[in-house]
């Protein structure tokens, strides 16, 4: 690991990049099609339930690279630790004079090998004073500000290591103030402030031990009525559509309808148009009148072609559009075509037809059957699954740190970068812009709720994978690595092997906690 010192803007506070080259395991991504240029600030942090041991970088003032590891100081310094709200430790460093003096020596030996002073030849001993002279008294001093910081920090931080979040220090004195105390033959105090590790706290403790969780599931995914539904889309995928002629509109015809609505007000005296009620040409399969609003079957049954009728409803407070929920609306319907099916006889003789492999119409029916039995387990699973993270989320406060929620937010925001750009080509100004500080900005307050809540969810999935002691495979997660990165090399997509074993040993925690969870919870599934 290497540290790279930069130039800081005067009274700014010296920033600490830690472990810029890690990337997080929650979040696989690949370096096309967004182009690094504007991934640069999108680009995460590390975030993982696993809080690693701190590496080292500093933001100051010049360009070298160097070594972030520890050496040996001629002194201890001393460090004095703050505890600050949401998750943060403020460290108070007092290094003495001995270090301060070490450093600066350094940085005139340094100094001494690279300047081309005039009148001196190479490798030859300038004198101190020449060479301070010859470089600038504020050159050598900035840079032996910078070495203190490099060589001090790391010892500084070592009792942080295993709890400090990466990407979460900063210098919080200013380096001007820095520059104003320094001097080599007295101690120089400079400020830290770190993220930690949140701590989970369950209210009641260990609450999730006797989870009682009220699952709701869709009608929809009744297997027994799902099955049946879908043996009757088959078989009418067998059938054709005939032109009726001499009748109204029955339950099981399809009819082409022209739609409009206004809203009714009370007095009756302002009426505006519901746009998103309107509909020209709609193909409208009365077999499914129950996906629209109550009442509007059979407000058309018995209407023929050419006919216009006028009726009022009322949208329930269910409606999917909010805005209009509980309006009282007046619908004008006109029937343009109208279509019954011609549907051959539902026997064996269709088995084929309705499922290859089957030669027996209860051969079908067992198979569809089955299948969405398998959909409906799944359904169930997974909504249980959302239930219980709901709930934990709940019953757990964790004093969440800043950069751990603006790390989960960047990671959101980035895959919902990449899903825009894998759906919609973007150009270069419209990916600068999406991937702009502002835009990012913008997405951390409108989805701050959202985003809470995940941390707080994966914060607790963790802590209850550690205080159960629960295990995963090796050969677990080595087939799901080995599968993860033959998907990323089908899509012919660059990968990091370490980020990818990271997500997925996330992914098997958080399978094995909800796993155990559903065990030992209470379960009751209602159809809504």
């Amino acid at each position: 690991m290497e540290l790279c010192i930069s130039a800081i803007n005067g009274g700014s506070t010296a920033v600490l990049n830690l472990n810029p080259s890690r990337s997080s395991p929650s979040l696989l991504l690949p370096k096309n099609p967004i182009s690094l240029q504007f991934y640069n600030y999108l680009k995460p942090p590390s975030l993982s339930r696993q809080f690693h041991p701190l590496p080292l970088a500093v933001s100051a003032s010049s360009s070298t690279a160097i070594s972030s590891e520890k050496d040996q100081l001629p002194a201890d310094i001393s460090v004095t630790e703050t505890q600050e709200s949401n998750s943060r430790v403020k460290l108070s460093i007092q290094v003495p004079a001995e270090v301060c003096d070490d450093c600066y020596k350094r940085v005139i030996d340094e100094f001494m090998k690279q300047a081309k002073v005039p009148g001196f030849r190479p490798g030859k001993r300038v004198p101190e004073s020449i060479l301070v002279n010859y470089v600038g008294k504020k050159s050598v001093d900035k840079a032996t500000i910078e070495s203190i910081l490099r060589r001090t920090l790391p010892h500084a931080m070592s009792s942080m290591t295993g709890t400090a979040l990466t990407d979460s220090v900063s210098i919080l004195t200013k380096f001007s103030e820095l520059e104003q105390a320094y001097s080599s033959r007295t101690s120089l105090r400079y400020d830290v402030i770190v993220d930690v590790a949140p701590e989970v706290k369950w209210i009641p403790e260990n609450g999730y031990k006797n989870l009682k969780i009220v699952v709701e599931i869709d009608s929809d995914i009744d297997a027994q009525k799902a099955s049946e539904q879908e043996l009757r889309r088959r078989h009418k995928s067998l059938g054709s559509l005939r032109i009726v002629t001499d009748r109204g509109l029955q339950v099981g015809d399809l009819v082409v309808l022209d739609i409009s609505a206004t809203t009714i007000d009370q007095d009756k005296s302002i009426v505006q148009n519901i746009p998103s009620a309107e509909s020209k040409g709609y193909h409208f399969d009365t077999e499914d009148g129950d996906k629209l609003i109550p009442g509007f079957l059979d407000s058309i049954i018995g209407i023929q072609q050419g006919e216009t009728r006028s009726f009022p409803l009322v949208f329930p407070e269910s409606w999917a559009q909010e805005n209009l929920r509980g309006i009282h609306a007046q619908f004008s319907v006109e029937c343009k075509e109208l279509f019954y099916r011609d549907l051959p006889e539902l026997d064996d003789s269709l088995a084929t037809r309705l499922l290859p492999g089957c030669t027996t119409l209860k051969q079908v029916k067992e198979s569809l059957l089955q299948r969405c039995q398998e959909v409906e387990r799944t359904a169930r699973e997974q909504a249980a699954d959302n239930a219980i993270l709901d709930q934990l989320c709940k019953m757990v406060e964790v004093d969440i740190p800043q950069s751990l929620f603006e790390e989960q937010g960047r990671q959101l925001y980035v895959a919902r970068l990449l899903e825009i750009q894998v759906n919609v080509k973007l150009k270069d100004e419209q990916l600068a812009s999406l991937s702009s500080k502002k835009a990012v900005d913008e997405y951390l307050l409108a989805q701050k709720e959202n985003i809470t809540n995940m941390i707080k969810q994966s914060m607790a999935v963790g802590d209850i994978f550690k205080r159960e002691n629960l295990q995963f495979s090796t050969e677990d997660l080595v087939k799901e690595v080995e599968n993860s990165i033959a998907e990323f090399k089908r899509q012919k997509q660059d990968y990091d092997e370490e980020r990818v074993k990271g997500q997925v040993q996330e992914i098997l925690e958080g399978a094995k906690v909800l796993e155990w969870l559903r065990e030992h919870a209470e379960i009751q599934f209602i159809t809504r």
